[in-house]
């Protein structure tokens, strides 16, 4: 995971350090909402890197525990965009890769989805890392002059490693080097974007 987080930073440090073509309007940063309502510290970084193409590097932390519940994760995902239009508005298409980590338990989600049970992390604590890659689409709708809004949805595949605990709190280990495999959504943004 330290490569893949290494790897991009420095792939967006040479591309705005390595083109002296870049306007203001081909930078952008974003949030996600969505990761905001859940209490999700987010930022990404937008860089066009020719007509139609652009790079995407957002990452995400949530550090805290909120009333037992514990959801602690950090993510990275890069993301090369393709639009059909314009870049940074309009119609996109973009593959991605995504890493981190997380300590997740004491959270009551009563559903299975595509081979993965949520069921379990009521009753568990699961802690490990995580990779994977994905494809996704999205739209962003120019609202002003410098603000966009961008809607995407991606789906992919992610292959996670972890230890199994008994309790949100217990320090006991249950089960350590399990894995699996999920096959699903891996991205869902709802980005306010500043344009440069």
């Amino acid at each position: 995971m330290k490569i893949l987080l290494k790897s991009s930073l420095l792939a967006l440090a040479m591309l705005f350090a390595g083109s002296s073509e870049i306007q203001a309007r081909d930078l952008a940063l974003k949030t996600n909402i969505l990761y905001d309502a859940a209490l999700t510290v987010n930022l990404g970084g937008e860089v066009a890197l020719a007509p139609k193409w652009s790079f995407d590097l957002s990452g995400n932390l949530n550090a805290w525990t909120v009333n037992s519940h514990k959801w602690k994760h950090w993510m990275v995902q890069p993301e090369l965009r393709y639009w059909f239009c314009q870049e940074l508005q309009g119609h996109f298409v973009a593959a991605h890769a995504l890493g981190g980590q997380y300590n997740v338990g004491n959270v009551d989600l009563d559903f299975k989805m595509l081979g993965t049970d949520f069921r379990n992390l009521k009753d568990r604590r699961y802690q490990g890392w995580y990779g994977g890659f994905g494809v996704a689409y999205g739209y962003s709708w120019i609202l002003g002059r410098h603000w966009n809004l961008e809607a995407e949805l991606g789906i992919g595949w992610i292959y996670t490693k972890y230890d199994v605990y008994p309790c949100a709190k217990c320090g006991t280990r249950l089960a350590k080097d399990r894995s699996h495999n999920y096959f699903g959504p891996t991205k869902v943004a709802l980005n306010l974007v500043h344009v440069f």
